[in-house]
């Protein structure tokens, strides 16, 4: 089984729910474009069961797609309400059994989506059913539906606004009524000309990660570096002896909880660190999905023909959303820190040894399957582990991101 999850952002840019990508197997097509059977969709939910849901949407709504065979499938209550958002797709079958199903549900606790919706809000039976109606912002403009979304709003519809890709369209379809979003317009940097205000990378990082990319790092330079800046020196200090605790030594110095971190955990660290400070203003997502990336990037780069290269492929990943963080273009962003040429054509223009991997996770992420599959057979490596890869990534970034400034 293979699942992707995208983020569904509130009015004020908090994740409100995960809509998850999945497919059952490796040679199963995409759900959400497809009319699969009962039995196979019906493993696919039983699986999410199985690792958990609330693990994967992070304690959020999970909207998951469904077609007329699995919205009778007994499968869909082992989530419950609470967690799971009914998503009908734009091609099911409309008849009084499908009905009378979404009305047992409803009247179970569980909300019905309508996916990609097309349809005349006046007539189309679902409409009195849904309680969240998805607009596909693309296949239907906002210019085009601006009286059916006044009267959804009268109905006391939630409106979600899908294919978002720019602050724009975001602020355009806030503006009309809509109370979700959900597209890549979050990572998105915006880029108002030249500008004396922007945030700069603090020149304390940009020291560090020099001395971490030279072939012999010192720890008495990087000791030098931290000491001068008092929040840093206290979240080293904070972090190293949490790890340490139960032993008898405790580190006081700088110089020696770096040596007791080893320079690959300083490397990760601090560019982690780095991240969350610049990130101050920004949805907590975009961090979170730098994170993500790394984490999975530099696990599957360990089974594959890049192996020797995982540490380049973990940084990489984890700048891979720095031109929307600082509201730079990349190559601005890349600036004053010393990345390989590789990692710097790869996030540029995706062209290097190192593209494929980063073509890989974000394929990944839209659930683009096909070129997943694809993909992993350039780098040489087992598709059929990567799901138990991105979860463990979940994990982990759930784990960085709950630990305090």
């Amino acid at each position: 089984m293979f699942i992707a999850r995208q983020p569904i952002f509130d009015r004020n840019m908090r994740v409100y729910g995960y809509e998850l990508l999945y497919r059952d197997s490796k040679d199963a097509k995409i759900f959400n474009k497809s009319q699969c059977p009962e039995r196979a969709t019906a493993t696919v939910l039983g699986g999410l069961f199985e690792l958990g849901i609330n693990s994967i949407s992070n304690n959020k709504v999970s909207f998951i797609n469904f077609n007329y065979d699995f919205i009778f499938s007994d499968s869909v209550e082992l989530i419950e309400p609470d967690n799971l958002i009914i998503e009908i797709l734009e091609n099911t079958y409309i008849d009084d059994n499908i009905l009378d199903r979404l009305k047992e549900l409803k009247d179970k606790g569980y909300k019905i989506a309508l996916d990609d919706f097309i349809e005349n809000y006046e007539d189309f039976p679902l409409v009195p059913l849904a309680d969240i109606i998805k607009y596909d912002i693309i296949s239907t403009p906002l210019d085009t539906i601006k009286s059916e979304v006044n009267r959804a709003i009268t109905d006391r519809k939630i409106l979600l606004a899908e294919k978002v890709e720019t602050k724009k369209e975001y602020q355009m379809a806030k503006e009309m009524g809509f109370h979700l979003f959900q597209g890549y317009f979050f990572e998105k940097p915006i880029i108002i000309g030249k500008s004396n205000n922007k945030k700069s990378i603090k020149l304390s990082y940009i020291r560090i990660i020099n001395e971490l990319r030279k072939s012999e790092p010192s720890y008495d330079s990087l000791a030098n570096i931290i000491k001068r800046d008092v929040n840093m020196s206290y979240r080293l200090l904070t972090l190293v002896n949490r790890k340490n605790s139960g032993k008898k030594d405790i580190l006081y110095t700088i110089k020696d909880s770096l040596v007791y971190m080893g320079l690959k955990q300083i490397d990760r660290w601090i560019n982690i660190l780095m991240l969350q400070d610049l990130s101050t203003d920004k949805p907590i997502e975009l961090t979170r999905r730098s994170i993500i990336r790394s984490e999975f990037g530099e696990s599957i780069a360990k089974d594959s023909k890049l192996k020797s290269r995982d540490m380049e492929i973990y940084v990489m990943l984890l700048f891979s959303t720095l031109d929307a963080i600082l509201d730079q273009s990349m190559e601005e962003a890349l600036e004053g820190i010393s990345v390989t040429e590789d990692m710097k054509k790869a996030l540029l223009s995706g062209e290097g040894d190192l593209a494929p991997m980063l073509k890989l996770v974000y394929a990944y992420e839209k659930g683009e399957w096909d070129k997943v599959r694809l993909l992993s057979e350039e780098i040489k490596t087992n598709e059929n582990q990567i799901i138990e890869k991105y979860l463990k990534s979940l994990k982990y970034s759930d784990n960085i991101i709950s630990i305090k400034k």
